[in-house]
């Protein structure tokens, strides 16, 4: 065997053995292309050796099929498989539903045998047509009559999805299903065992937990509950919920534990300005994402200018505050924990929401382009 075979192999066989046996997956919404310059992104600023699975959100939902939702979805879907010509390990998935459309598109479609094969039919077609790896199914909030509607459109995906792999030359699609974090909305709309057993793995939302729609400041996302954390509200952290999702039935290994780039945000109502401080209403919008209540991590990094920086020990998570103005977030620090976390209870990996939230462009926090995803990318890689 010759110089140039030895090294080449060497050089594979160290690229292999480098590769993190966990996946990375990151979304990203197709209405960040809309933000002003700054925080505008698209497929071309996705650093395609960053994550092992891209979700794009979302596809529409009209008719029982599955089609485009912006106007140039067409122009988006070419520079977004251009990443696998970099990556080809890269993975990238379609997915439908989300907050803003809750049950409303699958409610209707579960509730037949004949629309669910329709639907699920149109999926395949659609992401072959467009050259996907696969499906994220994102039905959010559904009801207690949906839990077993959830279950048949998993089980119908996963049996076509496979069906439709055996047939020809390529790899079977890959199925997500995005699960809601809280003991409550667990128990009310999700089969949890019977959906384990038909995706590949589950993008669990373990943030949200406070916000503003309540009248006190509470982290979105805490690794564990609270010192004043008692009765439901300890349920309220990422901890409480990645076990109780297991006591369901979720496959540890199929369990992406959600990192969000983003922070919740509240106005103060006094001064006092601790968790647990009474709020007016939602934080004032940031000046790119424009959403009351919610900031991205580019726009915290701005923020901080002149904040009080503060941490919640027990919750191993930070907050902001500057006048009436308090924001809970991730930063590096509390990502590499619960990036640890997630490794000491045997789960299959992070998901990011959203990549069009992080520092992207590494203008604002000096910490490099994509701080957060990148620091969940390199604690993945660490053999410990």
């Amino acid at each position: 065997m010759g110089q140039a075979s030895i090294r080449a192999g060497l050089v594979a066989l160290i690229f292999f053995q480098s590769v993190s046996t966990y996946k990375l997956v990151c979304y990203f919404t197709n209405w960040s292309q809309y933000r002003q310059q700054g925080g505008r992104f698209v497929p071309e600023s996705i650093d395609a050796n960053l994550c092992t699975h891209i979700i794009y959100a979302f596809a529409n939902v009209s008719s029982g099929q599955i089609n485009r939702a912006e106007w140039n979805d067409d122009t988006t879907y070419e520079p977004l498989n251009h990443l696998k010509t970099i990556n080809p390990h890269l993975k990238i998935l379609l997915s439908a539903g989300g907050y803003g459309e809750g049950s409303k598109p699958f409610s209707k479609i579960a509730a037949s045998p004949v629309r669910r094969l329709n639907f699920v039919n149109s999926v395949v077609r659609y992401l072959r047509e467009n050259s996907f790896d696969g499906f994220d199914l994102d039905w959010v909030s559904p009801e207690e009559g949906d839990k077993k509607r959830l279950v048949n459109l998993v089980k119908d995906l996963s049996t076509q999805f496979k069906r439709e792999g055996a047939k020809g030359s390529n790899e079977k699609l890959i199925l997500s299903v995005a699960v809601q974090a809280g003991r409550e909305a667990i128990d009310k709309g999700y089969d949890i065992k019977a959906i384990s057993e038909s995706a590949d793995f589950i993008n669990f939302l373990s943030y949200d937990f406070h916000g503003s729609w309540e009248d006190a400041t509470g982290h979105g996302s805490p690794l564990y509950k609270g010192k004043n954390d008692f009765g439901s509200s300890s349920y309220y952290n990422v901890d409480y919920s990645v076990k109780y999702l297991k006591r369901k039935g979720a496959a540890a290994e199929k369990i992406m534990m959600g990192i969000p780039t983003f922070g919740r945000t509240f106005t103060l109502a006094s001064r006092h300005t601790g968790v647990g401080a009474m709020v007016s209403g939602p934080g004032t919008p940031g000046a790119i994402t424009r959403e009351a209540g919610m900031l991205s991590y580019y726009e915290i990094c701005e923020f901080n200018h002149g904040a009080k920086k503060e941490r919640i020990d027990e919750q191993a998570v930070p907050y902001s505050h500057k006048g009436n103005q308090w924001v809970g977030y991730e930063d590096i620090t509390s990502v590499r924990g619960k990036v640890q976390y997630m490794k000491a209870n045997n789960l299959g990996g992070i998901m990011i929401w959203a990549l069009d939230l992080d520092d992207f462009s590494g203008s604002a926090c000096n910490e490099g382009n994509y701080p957060l995803t990148a620091v969940v990318k390199e604690e993945l890689n660490k053999k410990n």
